[in-house]
Order: structure tokens, then sequence, then C-alpha cells
């Protein structure tokens, strides 16, 4: 395996801050606090004034999480950094490349993702429906919806929190996207028949709907039914209606801690699947991936930490119950 030093790293700016939250495994939101409180990592900015990092800093970020991770405090890790530099000595860092950026003639899904982004945050709604136009013709749906769509809403709702987008941009944006799902998900292929569909729902008090839509549309790619309910369902309800369609699955997201909360009272109103597991009752979604231990107090199959192990996850256990006729 290659491997790089600090020394001989890029300093040409290449990564946005999602591409560098998937390489350093540091979330976007605490990049942006870092930056605001230390002055640290450093980016360039785009013309649309969005950040790129250079492959230099992202080892430098690794460094600073590898401290972190041993118990050092963030601000300790980033002054120790700078003063081993400062002195002309350098940290012990030695990694693996980051992926080479792909050449212009072939954009990879990075790139396009970076291109969607810009357009929906100018309003550029035309350009961008011609740009997934554009995508659909060089990757599946599958690679377009996880690698362009999926990080692109993200990166919309952490503009609009860091104030870097109005609300009407963060609706028009978020909107566009979501139809494009909806229309996915409902001229996806022929459902398997005899199949029940699977219920799809966010938490009580959860109204982050994007990652239970993209689930909707990945099941329905692989011809399961679906009864999506999105936002915000009291449980009661949930309950009510999947006894009425011999549901197989129900599939709750959260986002936010309270949803979270709210979902370890499942079993009170699901007692024949807290019970015996039927039907099957999954859950998944960001704070179950930030905060490990709520997943301890939440009964059913956890999919995941993120939306590509949940489809594979979910598709596998239902395959287990079914043996579907197309």
């Amino acid at each position: 395996m290659n491997s790089l030093h600090l020394e001989n790293a890029s300093d040409e700016p290449l990564y946005n801050i999602g591409m560098v939250a998937r390489m350093t495994g540091i979330p976007v939101a605490t990049l942006r606090v870092w930056e605001r409180r230390y002055g640290f990592p450093t980016a360039a900015r785009t013309p649309g004034e969005h950040r790129l990092f250079s492959e230099r800093e992202v080892l430098r970020l690794r460094w600073v999480k590898a401290q972190v991770d041993e118990g050092m405090q963030t601000s300790q890790a980033i002054r120790t950094l700078q003063h081993v530099q400062e002195e002309g000595r350098l940290p012990d860092i030695l990694t693996t490349p980051a992926p080479a950026r792909p050449p212009v003639s072939d954009p990879s899904l990075s790139a396009f993702h970076n291109r969607l982004l810009e357009l929906l945050i100018d309003s550029e709604l035309q350009q961008a429906d011609q740009l997934m136009g554009e995508i659909l013709t060089l990757y599946p749906l599958e690679d377009l919806i996880l690698d362009v769509v999926t990080p692109t809403m993200h990166d919309i709702g952490l503009a609009w929190l860091a104030g870097e987008i109005s609300v009407a941009a963060e609706h028009l944006a978020t909107n566009f996207l979501r139809q494009h799902l909806l229309m996915w998900m409902i001229t996806g292929p022929a459902p398997f028949d005899g199949v029940p569909p699977v219920v799809l729902v966010c938490a009580p008090d959860e109204w982050h709907e994007g990652s239970l839509m993209i689930m909707g549309v990945l099941l329905r790619r692989r011809r399961w039914p679906v009864a999506y309910l999105g936002q915000s369902v009291p449980l009661t309800d949930v309950a009510a209606l999947a006894e009425k369609i011999h549901t197989p699955a129900v599939v709750f997201v959260s986002i936010l801690e309270k949803g979270a909360l709210a979902l370890q009272e499942w079993p009170t109103y699901f007692p024949q699947a807290a019970a015996t597991g039927r039907p099957l009752v999954a859950y998944g979604g960001q704070i179950f991936v930030d905060r490990s231990d709520l997943r301890d107090n939440v009964q059913g199959l956890y999919l995941g930490d993120t939306l590509r192990d949940g489809i594979e996850k979910l598709d596998a256990t239902l395959h287990t119950m079914f043996t579907p006729r197309a």
C-alpha cells in the first residue's frame, strides 16, 4: 500500500468539505466549528464561496483526530500541531493518500455532487435537472442517489444551518431533490407479487425525511413495495396501519434525539412485534450514528451507519422472510 508523508503532500485545493468529512471521519458540523473556533483547518474558496481543502490539510486533520481519539483536548491537539510546525518539525503523519482528483474530461460522482450543490444553492433548477439527466447517462440511479443526491441534500442543510443560504433557497433546493426522489419511488420497477408493502416512517416529532425517502427509492429499485408515511407520525397510528396492511416490516428514521427517545416506546404499541419479531421493526438515522448509546435503548434491527449499509441489511432480511415472485 502506498503511503504519504505530510512533507510530500500537495497544497492544491481539491476536496470539498463533505469529501473531507468522509476521508477523515470528522463530521462536517465539527469541521465548521473547528474553523470558526480555532481557525483550523484552512481552506481555499471557490467563486461560489464553497470550501476546498488540500491533501496536506486532510493529513493535518487526520493527525489532530488521532490525538483527540487518544484523549487529548481538541484545542491542545491543534496548538501542538501548529507549534511543532512553527519549529520546523513535522508530526508523525504517515497514511494512505486520498484518491486522486478525477480528470476534467471524466468527472467523478464527487465532482457531480459539487456541481449539483452549486447549482441548487444558486437556484439554477433547470441546469440542475439537466445535470441529473447527464449523470444518469453515465451511472446507475443508485449511484446518483447515494453518491450525489444524498451528500448534496446533507450539505444544503448544513449551508442553511451555517447561515450561508436563506430559508427560501434551502426549501427550493430541498424540494427539488424531494420531487425527484418521490418520482423515482413511484416509477420504480414492478414490485414483487404477493408481498405486502414495507412501512417507511419518520419517528414521532421527526420532520427530516430525506434519508427515509432515499430508503424508499432504493427499496423500490429492489422491487420491494413500500407504504411511505413520511414525517412525524404517532406510534399508535403506525401500529394500526401496520396491522391493517399486514406489513412485513416497519422502518423508522430519526435524525434528532427527540425522535430517537420516542422510538424507545415502540414495543408498547407493537407488542406482537416486540415478542415475536413479526413484523420486523428496524430503525436508523444520523442520531444513532452520532450517539451509539441511544441504540442500546431502542429494540429492533439497527440498519447501520450509512444508507448503503441500511438498504443491504434490510434487503437481505426481507429475503429471509420471503421468496419473492416477479
